[in-house]
């Protein structure tokens, strides 16, 4: 019987509630009240004798509250239910639930063991088995008959399983159970993503003994994957997939990890409506994206969002290759000296130990090189061009380098991007210029399109591209008079690039510029690592052992006893329960066994098509709720209310000491806010949350920063100030209070010495009346540290003109700003603790600006150089918070750029000067007058 969300399951009770005016009229009645007289027994008698004693009629509050008690008694033994749910149809011979715990399950897998514990639970009220089987697990796992008990107890030890689900051999083995247990109901609880085979595994499961479907599965398949994360010239190229036809757009935000598990970098990928592909950039500097040990996906808990990343994502090995003898007398002339020099920061070399082509080619090959350069090398020997050959074809890069050699070898269509002429042209010589030629606009399509043509650079001897009419999409640099300097094409998966110049500095300068360097790091982002990305001495290992493997909820844990080791083979490998996706190898190197490939996709799952009674349920949690308990608690609560009231009108509170009463009653209070468990007894309070902030603010020193409302700078500057706080704690006497957050325009700013002010262009613009607190607060002594953190790019004394640096100069351009210079060399920030001679953060080159001294002439008797007080403003660019950062652990929570540990000691330092010149002022300049002082007073 249900009425709404109501349902009760014992409803002929409910008749029970047609005996409320019996009890009414038995109640109704009650002892008359005692009454206290004077002792007048005469008096007394006679009125006993003369009136007939009546009963007096029971208060209508102490008829309607027993009436109310005996309703709730009737409605409790109705057994109510709220929100009752439907009875799922779980009869016939035997139930099989067959579940899917593959990776796509993970995120929403307590709703799926809800749904099945509610078809287990009415199997075994209908006194039917239970087959239950997972389609994740391994093939010889038992799936019954269980009662509905033993049913239970499986289910709740399943756990959802970072790999693809195999329906095709679960259904099989649950079809041969049914043949035992004809007539069966069957309940699918998929995870909505179809996979190969699925149509056959149905028609197995459903097409003998079955007689009816119950079919579990979400409103809307939510998953979203990511299928690529490649490391390009200026970034990491993300890729990320979800369910096709989705009309809503959408957007899934990638943090990129190291392997500790700090986010380094992050980026925003786009769905537009319909489409299930979106991409994005992950622009970092390259030696960050050389820390990245992971993507993933944020809100995303599953496998499928995660990819772990081995050594062919970063540092690319490159070999070296020359037929000329170094010349050890004048190492400038090397073929190969200026690309070392270029190369060395941001690649692994490696050369061969012979000078003979036949020998020096293969060893190179052997050490599977993302890149092969070759400086003026001429005619490659017939025994190994093959093979180098066919090392492009599968993905390597080339790149070749002009001169004699090459110029006399001539054509090589195999391993040249562009047919040559025969000869070199020369100033004087028969192809010749008058002019060196410099270097123009780089073409738009090549890899150095956003470089700066370099103006120093002229060349004044080349080797020649004969004309065709594809030279202009390979022309990857061109001199003044439009011939090809750098060519390069695409060689079925590889690259050949061809620098029409020597690599030493003989036929042009441009080995000795800086343009160089960048040209062939570019060049270097373009390959690609070969082979797996393991130790050397575990390359050649048949299998990898499991390192770290990727859970489930797309959390990294250590193997499972389950996992085996991965055999790499020359395709994708397949994802199982024996080789699930993670990193593989050891410390030492690893390979990244991903769950998702570039091919992958995710379809929807189909209901199939069968002729049987078809059920859809949704995937929910039990949300209804048995009110038998609580009704009974509220009938026992009302009786003791009514033994209170038969006590209070007989008397028998009255009589008793008033001390026992106020006890007494004291108590039914308590009762009462026990059972109820809403007794708000109002206190007064004459304090006021303000005061409390205040005080709280002004009891210990405090460092504030503004909070600029995004969540991922907010998050640094307070996590900064908090490893600023404790290691002035462990460097000094003072002992800061936890770093607070302000907004400018309301909280009160008087009470902190300093405020740390993170420019970030995408936070609002402060209004004007903000900006107008922040000038009081800095001509009333307060000092403001603004940050810009752009030093990488930019910085604050370069003349150049970031986001940041924009938005700070509108904010400065409405308060009072006296004139600021750089730190000085004997300023007293210099030396108000540490001796320091500049103030790095997480990047260093930003000077530390100040408000400017205007006497600062008598350096010899006064060498430290101050104003009269404090500077209202200080102005840096390299990222104070994020060199002060740190987790809970006290683990930095961001590298430094570039990775040294001295650079975080030293911006420690930096932010304890700061501090001390804060709370002392110009008191340490001071400190060189105590000689002249004392001599003065006599002392």
């Amino acid at each position: 019987m249900s009425w709404l969300p109501l349902s009760f399951g014992a409803p002929m009770v409910l008749w029970g509630l047609l005996a409320l005016p019996v009890i009414w009229w038995l109640l109704r009645l009650t002892p008359p009240k005692p009454q206290t007289e004077v002792f007048p027994p005469l008096k007394i008698l006679a009125r006993v004798l003369r009136r007939e004693e009546t009963p007096q009629q029971s208060p209508w509050w102490l008829t309607l509250l027993r009436l109310l008690m005996a309703a709730l008694v009737v409605l409790a033994l109705a057994e109510p239910v709220f929100n009752p749910r439907e009875k799922l149809p779980a009869e016939g011979a035997a139930l099989a639930l067959v579940i899917d715990n593959g990776w796509a399950s993970a995120a929403d897998w307590g709703k799926r063991v809800a749904t099945a514990e509610r078809l287990i639970g009415d199997a075994g009220s209908n006194g039917v088995p239970v087959v239950i089987a997972f389609t994740a697990e391994k093939p010889n796992a038992e799936i019954g008959p269980f009662d509905a008990s033993a049913a239970l107890d499986h289910l709740r030890a399943a756990k959802p399983r970072p790999v693809p689900t195999d329906r095709p051999a679960v259904y099989a083995r649950v079809a041969a159970a049914l043949e035992r247990l004809p007539g069966a109901s069957v309940a699918v609880l998929a995870d909505g993503l179809a996979a190969k085979g699925d149509e056959a595994a149905f028609r197995t499961l459903l097409e003998k003994n079955a007689t009816r479907l119950v079919w579990a599965t979400s409103d809307r398949m939510s998953l979203t994957g990511l299928i690529g994360a490649d490391n390009q010239v200026d970034g990491f190229a993300l890729t990320a997939i979800r369910a096709p036809s989705d009309p809503a757009p959408a957007q899934v935000t990638a943090g990129a990890f190291d392997d500790k598990g700090r986010r380094i970098a992050d980026a925003t990928l786009t769905f537009s409506p319909g489409e299930a592909t979106a991409t994005a950039t992950m622009t970092v500097p390259f030696e960050l994206r050389n820390d990245f040990a992971s993507i993933a996906l944020d809100g995303e808990h599953q496998a499928g969002a995660v990819r772990v990343l081995d050594e062919s994502s970063k540092r690319r090995r490159v070999g070296l290759l020359s037929q000329a003898e170094a010349d050890q007398a004048q190492p400038l002339l090397s073929p190969l000296y200026y690309i070392r020099r270029a190369l060395q920061p941001f690649a692994d070399l490696v050369e061969p130990s012979s000078a003979d082509l036949a020998d020096a080619i293969p060893q190179l090959l052997d050490q599977k090189p993302a890149m092969i350069i070759m400086a003026d090398v001429g005619t490659i020997p017939e025994q190994v061009k093959q093979r180098l050959v066919d090392w492009v074809d599968k993905g390597g890069t080339l790149v070749r380098f002009a001169g004699p050699r090459l110029a006399a070898a001539g054509n090589d269509d195999d391993l040249l991007p562009v047919r040559l002429r025969s000869g070199e042209r020369a100033l004087g010589g028969a192809l010749s210029w008058t002019t060196p030629q410099a270097v123009t606009e780089f073409p738009k399509n090549g890899p150095f399109a956003d470089l700066s043509p370099p103006s120093e650079v002229t060349v004044s001897r080349q080797v020649l591209a004969e004309p065709t009419p594809d030279i202009v999409e390979r022309t990857w640099a061109t001199l003044a008079d439009g011939t090809p300097l750098v060519t390069g094409m695409k060689k079925d998966k590889g690259t050949l690039v061809l620098f029409h110049v020597t690599p030493e500095a003989t036929w042009s300068n441009l080995p000795i510029s800086g343009t160089f360097v960048e040209m062939l790091r570019r060049v270097v982002q373009l390959s690609r690592n070969q082979g797996a990305a393991v130790a050397n001495a575990e390359a050649k290992a048949v299998s990898l052992a499991p390192y770290r493997m990727i859970g489930a909820d797309g959390m990294l844990t250590p193997p499972s006893p389950d996992a085996r080791p991965l055999v790499p083979g020359a395709g994708p490998l397949p994802v199982t329960l024996e080789n699930p996706p993670g990193l593989y190898g050891s410390e030492t190197g690893v390979f990244a066994h991903n769950l998702l490939n570039a091919s992958s996709t995710f379809a929807p799952l189909a209901r199939p098509q069968v002729s049987l009674p078809v059920t859809a349920i949704p995937y929910a949690f039990d949300e209804s709720e048995n009110l038998k308990g609580p009704l009974v608690a509220v009938a026992l609560l009302l009786m003791a209310l009514d033994t209170l009231a038969v006590f209070w009108m007989g008397g028998l509170l009255a009589r008793r000491p008033r001390r026992t009463a106020v006890a007494t009653t004291a108590a039914v209070l308590v009762v009462l806010g026990g059972l109820f468990g809403h007794a708000d007894l109002a206190r007064a309070d004459d304090s006021k949350p303000g005061d409390a902030q205040a005080i709280e603010d002004i009891s210990k020193t405090r460092i504030a920063y503004v909070i600029t409302g995004e969540p991922g700078v907010d998050s640094i500057s307070r996590a900064g100030l908090e490893g600023l706080t404790r290691f002035l704690i462990e460097k000094t006497a003072l002992e800061p209070g936890p770093p607070a957050g302000v907004d400018i325009a309301k909280d009160e700013l008087s009470f902190f010495p300093l405020i740390y002010w993170p420019i970030d262009a995408t936070a609002p613009m402060p209004s004007q009346a903000a900006i107008a607190r922040i000038d009081a607060y800095m001509q009333q002594g307060g000092t403001v540290l603004f940050d810009t953190r752009d030093q990488f790019s930019n910085g604050i004394g370069a003349g150049s003109a970031s986001p940041a640096t924009e938005r700070l100069r509108d904010i400065l351009a409405n308060l009072n700003v006296p004139p600021l210079e750089p730190v000085p060399s004997d300023h007293v920030l210099t030396k108000s603790f540490f001796i320091l001679p500049e103030f790095p953060g997480r990047f260093n080159g930003s000077p530390l600006w100040v408000e400017a001294s205007l006497e600062a002439s008598n350096t010899e008797n006064r060498p430290v150089r101050t104003g009269d007080g404090v500077s209202p403003i200080m102005i840096t660019a390299n990222d104070f918070a994020g060199a002060w950062a740190v987790d809970e652990n006290g683990d930095p929570m961001l590298p430094t750029v570039p990775p040294d540990p001295m650079q975080r000691v030293y911006a420690l330092r930096a932010g304890v000067n700061i501090m001390m010149y804060m709370l002392t002022g110009n008191y340490k300049s001071d400190q060189v007058h105590v000689p002249v002082l004392l001599e003065r007073l006599g002392q």
